[in-house]
């Protein structure tokens, strides 16, 4: 039987260059994810430490290490940074609160989960430096209050009146309030994000407690999960 015919070296090494290409692709992605995450981290820091109005890319490049040229390469101007902060530190954690209120489990077991998640998540993290933000710029700053709010509020508002309308139709709430007002839903976050900012070195805040005594006093008729 006749051997097959071996690969010409010519092939060999169009397949060898091709993978080298590929890697060396793969490399500069990778470089280019982490030097833009970097900038989204040292620009948290920076908004965080001196507000919207006074932080300065300059500064931003400083603590990300690299050249401020470099934030352009990524980022429009100040605004858009601050835009993708918002998606890069928020997007996951509004995914999971959808993915909790989209859940079948009864509506206080979800809230329990949701407390849960905003004590992990956010409050436990930088990302509450991010709510603490809007909250203060936001008046001086409507573009990106409206930017906030389409990316964040809108979603959870969605989420919230359809897990709230199927509590209704279950006898799990009593009439639509909450489903025409389930900011009071939020309502306790945003006490607890002013609190820490302004407040929580005289007197130190136990979250978790103060949500599940909220949602204790909103839902009295249903006990709370083990």
């Amino acid at each position: 039987m006749r051997s097959s015919k071996p690969k010409l070296p010519t092939e060999t090494s169009n397949i060898s260059g091709s993978a080298v290409l590929a890697s060396r692709q793969s490399a500069r992605v990778a470089k280019a994810a982490a030097r833009r995450s970097a900038i989204l981290n040292a620009a948290l820091d920076e908004f965080s430490a001196c507000g919207f109005a006074a932080a300065r890319l300059d500064d931003v490049a400083r603590r990300a290490d690299v050249a401020k040229g470099t934030i352009y390469l990524h980022f429009k101007d100040k605004e858009a940074l601050f835009q993708e902060l918002i998606r890069f530190q928020l997007n996951p954690v509004v995914g999971t609160f959808e993915a909790a209120l989209a859940s079948d489990l009864p509506l206080r077991t979800i809230l329990d989960q949701a407390i849960e998640i905003f004590v992990r998540e956010i409050y436990g993290t930088h990302r509450k430096e991010v709510m603490r933000l809007i909250i203060t710029e936001g008046p001086r700053f409507p573009a990106l209050a409206e930017f906030y709010y389409r990316e964040v509020l809108a979603r959870l508002l969605k989420a919230l009146r359809a897990r709230l309308t199927r509590a209704l139709e279950r006898g799990e709430i009593a009439d639509d309030t909450l489903i025409r007002f389930p900011q009071l839903l939020g309502a306790v976050s945003v006490i607890a994000i002013v609190w820490h900012g302004l407040f929580d070195r005289f007197e130190p805040l136990d979250v978790r407690a103060m949500m599940r005594a909220y949602f204790d006093r909103l839902f009295p008729q249903a006990g709370r999960s083990a």
